[in-house]
Parts: structure tokens; sequence; C-alpha cells
């Protein structure tokens, strides 16, 4: 009997501690050495290690009791998470089958949300309470918002955003049927557009603002995806306006070839706020909402639809977004999205005619009845920019005149509106709205610049200055943009300022430029570059030999067509003139044939007939020019690399005569001819006591293929 009073002692497991020690006594041990081989079994077999048959103690209670909750919990997790319950029909919630629903607007966003929670992996903390919040969600109206239909777009979509200025390249990559534009031979007093300023190409700044589609779908359209997104990028760098002239390569590349810097750079330019703009993470933009009540209800249809448009398959999507459009006329979501197929469409095979479609569709969507804002205005910015790609400024402008009287705050559709203006050589009206633009936004560095630019072209340089500086340093988008680098430069220069070539500095840096000197904005990569050539490395011997030879007759028509009296020779109008007076009477201009100026000159005419490398040179003239004594010409450059320019002296004074390409200083020759690249910076001086008379004769740059130099646009 004494092992069990023993036992009774010893209470709890073999493991126990305290008072339950002394059941490992040796007097106890000595007692319980006598117990039968049976008792010895139950303890080897389970039961207490002193002779009780064992039962379950308060520990092992707690252990199973934590076995059976569990498994209870995972059978919940396991009905919810393979659906082997419907709740909603459990708790009242469902009347009809998925198939047979027809959600309310508030529910049909509700619905979406919640089937975008709980992603792959994630453990379900607490069954109970999640359809609690699934039930409070469904009854809180007041807190929902609209769900955008590309939420169900590709999982993880890189979409493309689209840089202010797109400096893009032309030639064969235009519409076929587009006629080709041209740009003013300097970049002084017109604005010129490579692409719709400061505002994100609106197909794109729609798409990289949605959610992303669930991760199931994700690897099924990942090629896809990414040869949209491929698709999307070469569309912004294959397009332009027709009636500007666009960049070939954003970003120009150096040659090896480009000359050295001048020793005047010898400061870094302070610019460590616009360094720190650039640096800044970009704020996240709010998603915008594309659907009103009725296209939620047909959502998944409009997402059918998408999803082709963003794989690629514009014909499918097209017929898609028509059969919606037939079947719901109402709907302008539908419609927004038949225009972005036309759009899609009009650029896939380079249809001018699809692209006009596409501008009238864009309208119907933003007119139709009960069309969400952020839809009515993303068709309308879209139809703008699309009529500016046409040429159509007039028809531009008064989209985006409604824009403004629909959305009277937002200072960027009046940003966009001044531009318009300016595409439309309107300066004054301009000049109007970005006064009023300041007003209200006082550190708007977009209106900054191009109220800037206005005022240089007005001819007020100093003025001009503090909003061009003040507009770049601010890092606004649409402000990092050659131009301004180059406008505010020549403000400097114009104003005796040496940190003019800071700013040339940093702009080459920032890619707008080829190098401090040479300029030009709009170029061909990777052109030879070097401000004088001889005409052995031009190939163009025999027009040089020929000029040369000839260059008697050449002078002798000039001086027969000096009579002002005429009005053949016409003053320069580009504003590159400190002082004095330099006129010009041109035989070509852009590739074309002067009828009529020719008759003044006709043998020199003849003469240049056969030499298609000037005479068929779109990005050039062939002229004479003359300037009287007391002439100072600011430093400027030309607006291309694509050309080389030849000066023929017909009649130049002794002394006082000279001009400057970068940082070499030349003279003119009577009979010779001077070869240099006027993409570069130079500067002209007429000292003498009598007028200087040349022949201008452009040519296309040596190393552009025969290709290039038919497809390029015309300047």
């Amino acid at each position: 009997m004494a092992p069990r009073k023993n036992a009774k002692g010893g209470g709890g497991n073999s493991s126990s501690s305290g008072s339950g020690s002394g059941s490992g006594s040796p007097s106890t041990g000595s007692s319980g050495s006598s117990s039968s081989p049976g008792a010895r079994r139950e303890a080897k077999h389970g039961g207490h290690k002193n002779g009780r048959r064992g039962g379950i103690s308060g520990g092992s209670f707690f252990t199973w009791f934590m076995v059976i909750a569990l498994l209870g919990v995972w059978t919940s997790v396991a009905v919810v998470w393979f659906d082997l319950v419907d709740y909603e029909e459990v708790l009242g919630l469902k009347e009809l089958s998925t198939s047979e629903r027809t959600f309310q607007p508030e529910e049909a966003e509700t619905q979406a949300e919640l089937e975008e929670q709980a992603p792959e992996g994630e453990e379900v903390q607490n069954v109970e309470d999640e359809v609690k919040e699934q039930l409070q969600s469904l009854l809180q109206e007041s807190v929902h918002t609209d769900h955008d239909l590309e939420a169900d777009g590709p999982a993880g979509e890189p979409q493309p955003e689209v840089e202010d200025f797109l400096t893009v390249t032309d030639s064969d990559d235009r519409f076929e049927d587009l006629e080709p534009g041209t740009v003013h031979e300097e970049t002084e007093d017109s604005y010129h557009m490579e692409e719709t300023v400061s505002q994100n190409h609106p197909n794109d700044q729609e798409e990289m603002m949605n959610e992303q589609e669930n991760s199931d779908h994700s690897e099924a359209v990942k090629e896809a995806d990414g040869l949209q997104q491929h698709a999307e990028e070469v569309r912004h760098q294959d397009y332009d306006e027709p009636v500007y002239e666009p960049s070939e390569n954003e970003g120009i590349e150096i040659s090896d070839n480009t000359i050295e810097d001048s020793n005047i750079i010898s400061e870094e330019i302070n610019v460590s706020s616009v360094e720190e703009q650039q640096d800044t993470p970009p704020v996240k933009k709010k998603k915008p909402k594309l659907l009103n009540k009725f296209d939620k209800t047909i959502k998944a249809e409009l997402d059918a639809a998408e999803k082709l448009r963003k794989r690629g398959k514009i014909e499918e999507a097209v017929n898609a977004f028509e059969e919606l459009v037939r079947k719901y006329p109402q709907s302008p979501r539908a419609r927004y999205g038949k225009a972005q197929c036309e759009d899609d469409l009009a650029e896939k095979r380079r249809s001018n005619e699809v692209l006009r479609r596409a501008i009238e569709t864009y309208q119907e969507a933003a007119n139709l009845p009960d069309a969400p804002t952020d839809l009515v205005k993303l068709s309308l910015k879209r139809r703008s920019e699309r009529q500016q790609f046409l040429g159509h400024m007039r028809g531009s402008l008064l989209t985006l005149q409604r824009l403004v009287q629909l959305f009277p705050s937002d200072t960027t559709l009046k940003n966009d509106l001044g531009v318009g203006y300016l595409l439309m050589g309107d300066n004054d009206s301009a000049k109007k709205v970005y006064e009023e633009v300041l007003n209200v936004t006082p550190n708007d560095g977009f209106a900054k610049v191009h109220y800037g630019f206005i005022l240089k072209a007005q001819n007020k340089i100093a003025e001009s200055i503090p909003y061009l500086k003040e507009g770049i340093e601010s890092g606004d988008p649409g402000t990092d943009d050659g131009r301004f680098y180059f406008h505010l430069g020549d403000a400097m220069q114009r104003v005796g300022d040496k940190e003019a070539y800071k700013w040339y500095e940093l702009g080459h840096k920032r890619g707008h430029f080829a190098s401090v000197w040479q300029r030009s904005l709009y170029n061909v990569n990777g052109l030879k570059a070097q401000p004088w050539w001889t005409p052995r490395e031009t190939g163009y011997t025999e027009l040089v030999k020929s000029l040369e030879r000839n260059w008697k007759l050449i002078r002798d028509e000039g001086l027969m067509v000096m009579d002002k009296a005429k009005g053949l020779f016409l003053p320069e109008d580009e504003n590159l003139r400190e002082k004095g007076d330099w006129s010009q009477f041109t035989l070509w201009q852009q590739g074309r044939k002067n009828e009529n100026a020719c008759k003044g000159a006709p043998k020199t005419c003849t003469l240049l007939e056969k030499f298609s490398e000037t005479t068929g040179c779109r990005r050039g003239q062939i002229k004479y020019s003359i300037m009287h004594p007391g002439t100072h010409v600011w430093p400027h450059t030309g607006p291309t690399n694509c050309r080389l320019r030849m000066h023929l002296g017909l009649v130049i004074p002794k002394e006082g005569c000279k001009i400057r390409c970068a940082n070499e200083t030349r003279t003119w020759e009577e009979g010779k001819v001077l070869i240099f690249d006027d993409s570069f910076e130079h500067e002209v001086w007429q000292d003498a006591s009598s007028f200087r008379l040349i022949f201008i004769v452009d040519v296309w740059h040596p190393e552009l293929t025969t290709q290039q130099r038919h497809s390029l646009p015309a300047i």
C-alpha cells in the first residue's frame, strides 16, 4: 500500500518539480521496487512510473484542447478559402447566383474590391471577423470609391510615362499620307513643339494609375504586356506634330569628333535645387474615375475589351468596343475605349483617316450625358493633342478653350491653353493666360518658362531671364526642355552675363545639347560633329570647285538684284542682330526653288541645278547675304545638325569682316568657299567701311543616308 500513498503524494507527471520531487527519494524508490512485473509493464506502456494507471492530467487536457481548436480553425479556413460554403447565401446576402446577379453600382465596385483582397499565401486570421468586415463594407455606401476599369489589368504591368516635350524620330515613321511640315529657320520668335507639353499621354496616364490584376493572370499575359509596353515606347518615339520639326533622337549622343568645350567653362553652376527636385520620388497620382453608374454594371464586358487593347490586339479591341457602343450607346467608357483603339489603330496603320475618326470619337465620349469628369478631361485632352498632330491648331485651341471652361481651376489646362495660343502664333493671348496662372500660382515653373519665352520673343531680354531661370530651377514637369536652356543662355549672352555658358553646360549634361558649342535642337544622332570643314571632308568637291570657278558670275547677278527698290533683298527678321543692316535674297528654301527669285539670277540657278546635295537640302537655303558696316550678329546656332553651310566670298572688304564658329575665328576671301557647321555657335562682325556680299549654300550633312535625306521633315 505504500506505493499508492507515495503515488498520491507525488501528484503531477514525471517532470514535475516542487513538492512532487519527494516521490523520487531513495526511500520511495526502495518501496516501489517490490511492485509486480504487471505494474512495471503498465508503467512501461504509458501508466504512471510509480505504478498508477495513467489518466488525462491538466496539462494533457490543455494540449488536446489546443489541437482540437486549431483543427476547427483550419477547417473554417478551408471552407472559406476553397469556397466549400457560400457565406453570402448562408447569411441571406445572396438571392441570385453569381452568373445571374446584377450588381447595383455601389455593390459592383465593392465586390471587385473584395475579390482583390487576401492575396495567395496569406493566412486568414479570423474567419468570423472577415465575414463581418465584408458585411460592413457592403453597408457603408459612404466610403465607396469608383473602381477603375483597368483594375483587372495585368499584374505588375509597367505603363510608360510620357515625359514632357518628348523628342522623337521623324522621317519614315510618320503617317504616310501626312504632308511634311516645316520649321522656321531659327528658333527665336516662334514656338516649336515636339509633343503636347506638360501633360502625360492620357491613355498612359490612365493606365499607369490603375491597380494591378490578380497574380494568377500575370504569367499568362506577361509576354503580351512586354510587347505592348514596347509598342507604347515606340509610338512615343516615332510621332510628332507634323507642322513642327522633331529631334531625331532624344538624348543626343556626342560624336567622338565633337570639339572640346571652351576654357570659359571653368565653374559649375549651382543647380542643386533642380537636381533635388528630380531626385524626389514622384507623388502618386490620383486614379482617374472613368466609370459612371451604368458602366459599372457592364464592367466585365468593358474589361474584356480593354484587355484586348492592352495586349496589342488592336483590331479585335476595336471590334469589341464597337459592339459595346452598339449595345450600349449611352456608355461613355465604351465610347472612350473605342476612341483609344482607333487612336492606336491609326498609329499602327499610319492612317490619318483613322486618326480623324478617333478625334471625333473622343468628342462623342466627352459629350455623352453622365460622362465622368475625369473621362471628359482625358478625352478632350487627347483630342487636342491629336488635332495638333494633324496640324489642326485652331481646332485644338477650341478644344483647349472648352477644357478651361469646364475646369477653370485646373492650372495645368490653362498652361496647355497658353501653349495652344503659342502654336497659333498668338503670343499676346498666351501671355495673358500665363499671367493669370502666375497670379494664382506664382511658383508655377511651367508658366514661368513659357512667360519668359514670350518676353524674350518680345525682345524684353533682361525681363525674360528670371522667369526662364526660376522656371528651369523649379524642376516642374515641362521645364527641363532644351529650348528653355537655349533661350536662357542666349538672353544672358545678350546682356553680357558669362553665366550663359554654365547653363549651356547644364543643358549639355542633361542631354539637350550635343556640346556646349553645338546647341541645335533638331538633330540626327551620331553625325560627325566639328565646327569647320574642308571640301574634301564633305565629299562635295565638285560643288565647291563649280562655285569657286564661277564666283564672278554669281557675284555679278547678285549685284544686279541689290537694288532695294525691287524689294528682292529682305531684311533679316529672326532677331539675330544686335545692330546694323543685314539683308538676304533667297533662291532656294527648304529644297524648293523660288522661280521668281531665279529670274533675277538665272545663270546662278542653272549652275546649281545639277547639285542635288544643295538644291534638295530641305533643311537649308541657297541665298545671297549682304551686310552693311556697323553690323553685329549675336552668337547663335542653327536649328539642326543635318546640314553644313558654305560661304562663297563675293564682295569682301579688306578689313573689318570676320566670322567666329565655336572658338575659332576666320575671314572670307573673294572667290573662296568657307565651310562650317552652323549647329555650332557662330557670330559675325562687319566693321568695315563698305558692304560685304557672300553667297550662302547649304548642303546635306555628308553622313546622312539617301533615305534620311528624302524623309527628314523640312526646316
